[in-house]
Order: C-alpha cells, then structure tokens, then sequence
C-alpha cells in the first residue's frame, strides 16, 4: 500500500511538473512575439531628436535656479558624491528608472542639505543631457566635481547612446562647464575601462586614459605587448593613492566554450561560443611616475601595472554589484549579488547587506557590524586635576578653532570671526526633525550608491530582483563609521508597481502557488506590497573576523611595508579629540622630520604645523579603527568598560580615599 501510494505521489509529481514546463514554454513564446511585435523601438525611435528636444528645453532656463524639493524619485545607476567646497552637502546626479514597460532618464542635479535635512533642486541652462551609468569624482584642490560619459536609450531601451563629454561642476555657485581640454585645473584625473551595450553586443574596456590638469589634454599611454595589466571589466572600484590609484574587483562576460549533447562513440564533439559572466577578485596598484621638473610637457606620464596579492578575508562567496566609496585610506563595500545558478529558466541569484572595509594599504578586509549605543558614563566628580583639565579644554578649543580657520584657507587671525560665524549659524539653524535608528542593515541589494561625507556612509537606492521583476529603492540611509551606533533612516518611500507584461506577473504568482506546496519561498513580494525586512542570521563578531586569519603584509612592496609601526596607537574607547590630546607631542615630532625631509628646512608657523600633526593623528586612528572596534566589543563582553589612567585623572595616584 505504501509502495502503492509512492508511486502515484511520483506520477503526479512528473504531471505537475510537465503541465509547469508547457506552461513557462507557451510564456515563453508569447513574451518572444509581443517583444517582436512591440518591444523593439529601434526604427521608430531618433535618439538624436530626442536629445536634441531636451537641449531645447534646458536652454529655457535662463540662469541657475536651487528650489526646495521632495526627496528624489527612485532611481538607479545615479551619482551621489559629497561636496569637495564643504560638510554639510551631498550631491545626486542623473540615473534611470525602469518600470518593466518604460525606461526613464533623469538629468536633474539635486542638493542634500545634511543639517538642515533638505533636499534642493537645481536647473541650469547648461548642464549635462539625461544619462545614467557615468563616472564622477572629486577634482583635488580644485574643489570641483568632475564628470564622464554616461548612457542614453530610447523608452524601450531598442537604441542605446553612449556619451564620451567632459563636465566639471563647481560647487557652490552650482554652475556646470564642459571641458574642451581647456581652462585651467589640478592634479591627474584618470578614466579606466567600462563598457558599450548595443542592444546587439556588449564590449568591455580595459584602456586606461589620463586628463592632464596642468597641460589641458587627455594621455592614453600604450604599454608595451608583455606587460601585464587588468583584464576589461566594469562595476569596479577605482581609488585614489599617493602614488597613483587602486582598483579592486569588477564584472565582466567572457567568451568560453562548452559541449553541446553527449558525445559518441567515434563521433566528434561539437562545442558552442558562450559569454561567461565573471565576476573579479583581483586587486591592482596603478603607479604613476611624472616626468622630472615643475612642467610636465606634453610627454604622457610614465604608468606601470603592479597586480596585487589576493586580500585577505575578501567577500565569500564573491559578488558582483558591490559598490565601494573611499573613506580615509578604505574603501566602504557595501550589498552586492551573487548568481548561485544558472538554468534555461533564469539565473537564481544571492543578495546581500552586509558592510565591509577594505584597508587598501594592507589589502585586508574587515566586516563592520553595527553596535549598540554605549551608555553614557558618569563623569566622575570634581578633584584637584579640574584645572589642569580646564587648561587642556581651552588649549582643544582653540586647536579646533585654528584647524577650521586653515581649512577655510584663511589665516590664524582670523579664527575668531570664523568661531562667530558658526555661533551666527547654529543661531539661525532650524531644529531637524527626529529621524528613526534601525540596528539592521537596509533590506539586501546591488548598485546601490554609496558617498561619505563627514565620516558618515550615505546610502541611496539601488536595485532588487525577484523572478522577472526588479524593483529599485526608493530611500535613503546614513550610517556613522566612527560609531555604528545604528542605521539613520534619511527618508523612505513605498517601492512602486512593476509594470511589466501580465505574462511576467502570472508567471511569478502561479509559481508561488506551486511553490508554495513544496518548500516555503524566501523573500516574495507580490506587487504593491513592501519588500520584507532584512533578516540578518547569525554573523560573525567583528573580533572574529580579524582573528580569522593571519595578518598579511601589504603587496605594494616598499621598504617601508616591512618595518615595524612606532607611532602611537589608539587605546580602546578613545576619541580622535581625545587620541590627539595625548599624543600631540610625538605627532608634532614627526611632523618636523617629515618636513625635514622634503627639502631640509621647515617652512611652517607652529599653527600650521599642528594642522599637519592632527592629520597624521587622523590617519593613524581610522587606519587602526577596525582592530580598535574588536578589541572595544571584547572588552565589552568581558565586563570592562572605559580604561582610565591614573594620570588622565588629574595626577591622583593614591591616599586613603582613592577607592571611595
């Protein structure tokens, strides 16, 4: 009887699944005729009226306008930057939205105001045509933002355009100006691969161009045929380095073969051209030499590719989509999807949320993990070091007030009108309104855009793929690095309706319903209904993830990768202010030798070279912030809170009451 029932349970098991199979086939086809019939708008679409018709209405306007605005519409494959001229803004720039039926590009540039929690929308009369898919980056002392290329299609994405201009944005005036190797700039700024998608073929770059800021013209040096160098890629992380720039990761198809049918006795095979995708894990250092003295010529500046080493404690299993932005020496990864298999019917695909560092200098990567906020300690109580704690706070106060003078490139006598006019503004700032903290990462997703401003991870959009539909993020969400003390929800708004074909939908629903019989489905979102929350299993300690492995030493072979690090080292729970105030002494000491050392004297006022001492401070403590956070949680777990000196506490070493 059992083996009875077994057998019927088998057949109708075979009969679902063959009905299931005819029925994605009849799908299938007619999916295949109505794109034929109308999904193609390759002959009846002008991509070149189009933008032409959207040059005429921009020149409408007849000067720069900034409005205030609701957030921005969901959007993917944007720009979002924070600005060079100053802390308090983040800039958004063009992308595309895809609803299933229609594509839709955006040009419009538009303003976080971070304090205040306001967004602002600018018009130009001059300002780049709709794209998305650019590259931007900040423009170095300059203090602009610098813009390349992009992508235009027609509505049902049949023609596509693909953009090779040169923009530069200036901060604060909002004025945009396209470069014709012309005006005057500073620094290198350097373009590498990418990719071109005609509908027909993609093709991926591996070309490496560099804009002379100083001569006003674009390099693209040759190597010669045996040199090695990154294989052509896109969706990679390109950072700046003293010495040139790194590149991390990346995505591309490669050409490969496989078998077609079984292979018989004495017969030949037959092999079929495939397009792999690939996702890349490897890293390398892009080392630039300038060519001796103050002018650099006309010659192209001497380059060399120098592949680095595998990082350590890299994201398993690898993943494409990660977007990365560069804070302090790391860049910030974050999301990305994996494709765990590939079918006739689709590719079932792995999303991710978690939060990773990449020390670029040591190669190495560390997860971030949020934490929750430590209570507030009790100030201990008045005694004999109050006053030599006083002396220390005014001679802090006047440090900062030094530091913001220089950085506004003005003088040291001049401190005090900059200390007023942030009383004048903190005077006339409206109160925020409350913004909600989440201990969970954003819900999983790829090609989110990423941008750091003021030691604070914004996060804005990007995309999530379920069966046939893809939904982009309508939000945005800010994490502070120093503390993550929890996610910051910026703004938040429903995803809208996928307005794909009905063949598309019935298929994602009859599969759910056949599904459902069988195993519980992960992740569904029928349309019109929110994506579900995060669900974060259990992950592995910050701690964890550094003792997982050995530590490695950097791969860009220098002398000074292998000598031991004398500089003073942040204690656990300490502040940068704090960090500072007791090392001050011995950063000032290599400040003067590192002076010493550029040409043999030191040309510096004793404010400015304290401005230098507090950098090499900065750089220590977010170089060793992932090691100090693990030894933080540790600490806590162990019951032992913030470690005090005796000396800190104002010179009290001892006496009858010193444990009371």
């Amino acid at each position: 009887m059992g083996k009875k029932d077994k057998k019927s349970k088998t057949a109708e098991q075979k009969a679902r699944v063959a009905v299931k199979q005819s029925k994605k086939a009849a799908q299938k086809d007619k999916k295949t005729k109505s794109k034929e019939a109308g999904d193609s708008d390759e002959d009846d679409v002008d991509l070149q009226s189009i933008l032409e018709e959207y040059a005429k209405k921009q020149a409408q306007f007849l000067k720069v306008t900034e409005t205030s605005c609701v957030p921005p519409s969901p959007r993917s494959s944007a720009t979002l930057i924070g600005s060079p001229s100053n802390n308090k803004e983040l800039f958004l720039f063009g992308g595309e939205y895809f609803d299933g039926a229609m594509a839709t590009f955006f040009n419009d540039l538009l303003v976080y105001l971070i304090e205040k929690d306001e967004w602002r929308r600018v018009t130009s009369p001059n300002s780049p045509l709709p794209r998305s898919g650019h590259a931007w980056c900040r423009g170095g002392n300059s203090g602009g933002i610098y813009l390349f290329g992009g992508e235009f299609s027609s509505p049902k994405q049949g023609t596509f355009y693909h953009y090779n201009d040169f923009w530069r944005l200036d901060p604060p005036s909002r004025e945009w100006t396209r470069i014709e190797s012309k005006g005057k700039l500073d620094n290198f700024i350097l373009l590498f691969g990418g990719f071109q998608d005609t509908s027909q073929q993609t093709k991926y770059l591996q070309d490496l161009w560099i804009y002379d800021c100083q001569n006003f013209v674009w390099h693209n040096p040759t190597l010669p045929p045996a040199t090695q160098k990154p294989d052509a890629r896109s969706s990679f992380s390109f950072h700046p380095h003293e010495l040139g720039a790194v590149i991390c990761g990346g995505y591309s198809r490669v050409k490969s073969t496989t078998m077609v049918g079984k292979q018989t006795k004495g017969g030949n095979q037959s092999f079929r051209s495939i397009l792999k995708p690939t996702i890349h894990q490897d890293t390398w250092f892009l080392r630039i030499i300038q060519p001796q003295g103050d002018v650099l010529g006309p010659s192209s500046p001497v380059i060399r590719w120098e592949r680095r080493k595998k990082p350590v404690n890299a994201p398993n299993p690898p993943r494409a989509g990660a977007t990365m932005a560069y804070h302090k020496g790391r860049g910030i990864l974050f999301g990305g999807v994996h494709d765990v298999e590939e079918s006739e019917e689709g590719i079932d695909s792995e999303f991710f949320d978690t939060l990773l560092a990449w020390n670029v200098e040591r190669n190495r990567y560390f997860q971030l993990t949020l934490r929750r906020p430590r209570a507030t300690p009790r100030k201990p109580a008045e005694d004999r070091g109050s006053a030599r704690r006083g002396r220390e706070k005014a001679d802090e106060a006047e440090l900062l007030r030094n530091l913001a003078a220089l950085e506004t490139k003005g003088t040291i006598a001049g401190a005090d009108f900059v200390e007023a006019d942030k009383a004048a503004d903190t005077e006339n700032l409206h109160v925020k309104p409350v913004k909600s903290i989440h201990m969970t990462m954003p819900h999983p997703r790829f090609n989110a855009q990423l941008a750091v401003q003021d030691d604070v991870l914004y996060i804005f959009g990007g995309t999530y793929e379920h069966g046939d539909r893809e939904y982009t993020f309508d939000e945005m969400w800010a994490i502070d690095l120093g503390r993550l003390d929890g996610v910051q929800e910026i703004y938040r708004r429903e995803v809208k309706n996928w307005q794909g074909s009905d063949d598309e939908g019935g298929e994602f629903e009859s599969n759910d319903e056949d599904d459902s019989e069988d195993e519980d489905m992960e992740g569904n979102t029928p349309m019109g209904v929110p994506l579900p929350t995060s669900e974060t299993g259990a992950t592995p300690t910050a701690a964890e993830a550094i003792t997982s492995e050995l530590p490695t030493k950097t791969d860009l072979e220098e002398p000074e990768a292998a000598i031991a690090d004398a500089r003073p080292h942040p204690r656990p729970f300490e502040s940068l202010r704090d960090f500072f105030a007791r090392t001050t002494d011995l950063w000032q000491e290599l400040g003067l030798e590192i002076e010493r050392l550029k040409d043999g004297t030191i040309d510096r006022s004793i404010k400015e070279l304290r401005k230098i001492a507090f950098d090499l401070a900065e750089t220590k403590w977010w170089d060793c912030r992932e090691e100090i956070t693990a030894l933080e949680d540790e600490q806590e777990e162990a019951g032992i809170g913030e470690v005090v000196s005796m000396t800190d506490r104002g010179g009290e070493t001892g006496g009858p009451n010193r444990r009371r």
